[in-house]
């Protein structure tokens, strides 16, 4: 079994969708084994994306990330970063296949809807970065 953060965006909690992308996400087989919604600060958010601070995207990421609230969650499963990664779809909605997230649900490359951890260390430090051991039950 392996885990992996979600995180339902900005975008998608403000037209009501963080059902139907969960629905989407239960669907494939994965188990949301914590979840929970914030409203995240600049602070929290530049903490979260770090990895980014040397690229041109980061402030407006951060910006982003931090203007409405988000669905945090953390999926398990066989393989889960990469069914979460497939059934995300790619980054750039326009480049993203039929019946993923991103191409029924995301407005655009930055308003992509959702984000899905990329490697097992990725995923451990983003999951201990919004969960305490306390929060997750699976």
């Amino acid at each position: 079994m392996q885990r992996t953060l979600s995180i339902i965006k900005p975008d998608a909690v403000s037209r009501g969708l963080a059902g139907a992308v969960l629905a989407m996400i239960q669907d494939s087989g994965l188990t949301v084994v914590a979840m929970k919604m914030i409203h995240m600060s600049k602070a929290q958010a530049e903490g979260f994306y770090h990895v980014h601070k040397a690229r041109p995207f980061f402030a407006d990421l951060t910006a982003f990330m931090c203007s409405g609230p988000v669905v945090v969650s953390i999926l398990e499963g066989d393989d889960a970063i990469a069914r979460y990664r497939t059934l995300m779809g790619a980054t750039n909605p326009a480049n993203a296949e039929e019946g993923t997230i991103r191409k029924r649900y995301a407005l655009d490359i930055e308003k992509n809807s959702v984000h899905g951890s990329d490697a097992p260390e990725t995923a451990a430090f983003e999951t201990a970065y919004f969960f305490s051991n306390l929060e997750i039950v699976g």
